[in-house]
């Protein structure tokens, strides 16, 4: 298990009310803490221990985006603890009309206990974070997700035992996901790198605090444009969709510029005999990974999908 130098009580102090917006706002040790929280939470349901510690919270669940992990495993989540989750469909809602995201934000606070928003925009979920006395947690925006980079590393820390230490290779494009993964491992104090084709790089901004965090942690972050180079000796091989929404129109182009960053039996190839493959889905098979590999020995994907479930069920109950 992580180890945590802090006193667990003075943590989940100090987590209660927070919001989840993205990774970067939170310490080496509160992320420690929710991995373990997590993992406990998963042995505890398989023993059928789940004490209703949300008893009487409702979660507003507002979506501009589709989305099958993060709804369902919220959901699930809260109806684990105890909690009511409520699905709202942003095109159904007064800010989908034109009301403000500050009258937005004051009046959820007047009925919900938490928000989770999974948006086209990270400032707009900001903004509604300002304007808002409840927790609101971040399920997808354009630059971060938060939540599915706990899930990753607590299915790493499953298979593995630890993370320090441990060689995690993104190839792909540096995207929400990215950005996300890279900080949570620098925190954890792994050796990250990052391998996208030329004009899809990792956020150059993100990419100086990822290296300071992973420093200060006896990791490292690293950036290639060598899908080879950052595979080989690799413990973790992680890649997501060339396309994302809203990127429809690009596809014929990224597949075109993205064609020789495959996740194939010959790139994996350079990696350890015991690597894991992670991908956070929905999978193109033959784009972005072959299916031999994601439906291979080595294939951890649909474990990783179930930790969705444990990861935010720990998220949920330390904010709310």
């Amino acid at each position: 298990m992580l180890k945590c130098d802090i006193p667990t009580s003075e943590i989940a102090k100090g987590l209660k009310g927070r919001d989840l917006l993205t990774l970067l706002d939170y310490t080496s040790e509160e992320i420690s803490y929710l991995l373990n929280y997590a993992n406990q939470m998963k042995k505890n349901m398989l023993l059928g221990d789940m004490p209703p510690i949300l008893a009487g919270k409702t979660l507003g669940m507002i979506f501009e985006k589709h989305s099958t992990r993060t709804r369902i495993s919220f959901e699930v989540g809260m109806n684990q603890l105890g909690g009511q989750a409520m699905f709202m469909n942003a095109r159904d809602m007064q800010i989908g009309r034109g009301e403000s995201v500050y009258d937005t934000g004051h009046v959820l606070s007047e009925y919900l206990d938490g928000v989770m928003i999974r948006a086209n925009s990270h400032e707009m979920v900001k903004e509604l974070a300002e304007h808002s006395t409840i927790p609101i947690i971040n399920g997808l925006t354009d630059i971060y997700h938060p939540c599915q980079a706990l899930a990753d590393l607590l299915t790493i820390l499953e298979v593995k035992g630890s993370l320090a230490g441990y060689k995690l290779v993104y190839v792909g494009d540096g995207n929400n996901v990215a950005h996300s993964l890279v900080i949570a491992a620098a925190h954890m104090g792994m050796h990250v790198v990052v391998a996208t084709p030329q004009g899809y790089e990792f956020n150059p901004n993100l990419l100086v605090k990822a290296k300071a965090i992973a420093e200060a942690n006896e990791g490292s972050v690293l950036e290639t444009t060598n899908p080879v180079e950052a595979v080989t000796d690799a413990d973790v091989v992680y890649t997501d969709t060339w396309t994302s929404m809203g990127q429809e129109e690009e596809a014929a182009k990224r597949l075109e510029e993205f064609k020789d960053f495959q996740i194939n039996d010959e790139l994996v190839a350079y990696a350890k005999k015991d690597y894991m493959f992670l991908h956070c889905l929905p999978a193109h098979r033959e784009e972005e990974v072959a299916t031999s590999v994601i439906d291979g020995p080595n294939s951890y994907v649909f474990q990783q999908a179930g930790n969705r479930l444990h990861a935010q069920k720990a998220v949920l109950a330390s904010l709310l």
